[in-house]
């Protein structure tokens, strides 16, 4: 790859994206499972409207069946395309005032992914916000 090859993140039209949503069913015990998105218009598509597609998702594919048990609320940017990743293998602890898109305090309606800053390849975690504060005080894994 030369200096004059344009980064992979940036080859796609933020209409037409790829994300990767990270599923986490439990913090302590690390259950998480990736589902990519392609296609995704990031210029049209708010939090919101991605958590409520996640959700069907989860409720309707065969393979997430045991994702089901838990009442996802929350998305946050894990990292982004080209970015540093956390040392946590579960969940990025920083960033989350500017990170969090949607949660029960985040409608999520405002703006689309786009304006908040998620382009093609980035990496987003979807779990339930009271496990996360809860594992973020005491982040003890279990296994």
């Amino acid at each position: 790859m030369s200096s004059t090859d344009p980064l992979t993140s940036n080859v796609r039209p933020a209409t037409d994206s790829l994300i990767t949503v990270r599923i986490i069913k439990s913090f302590p015990y690390r259950n998480v499972k990736n589902h990519i998105i392609k296609d995704i218009d990031l210029k049209s598509t708010t939090p919101k409207q991605l958590l409520d597609r996640i959700i069907n998702v989860i409720n309707t594919t065969g393979g997430l069946r045991p994702y089901r048990t838990v009442e996802y609320d929350t998305i946050k940017i894990y990292t982004k395309a080209h970015g540093s990743k956390s040392m946590n293998l579960v969940i990025n602890f920083e960033n989350d005032d500017e990170w969090v898109l949607v949660s029960p305090t985040i409608t999520g309606n405002d703006k689309s992914l786009w304006e908040l800053g998620i382009q093609n390849e980035t990496e987003l975690s979807l779990f339930k916000w009271d496990d996360y504060v809860e594992y973020k005080a005491n982040p003890v894994e279990k296994w």
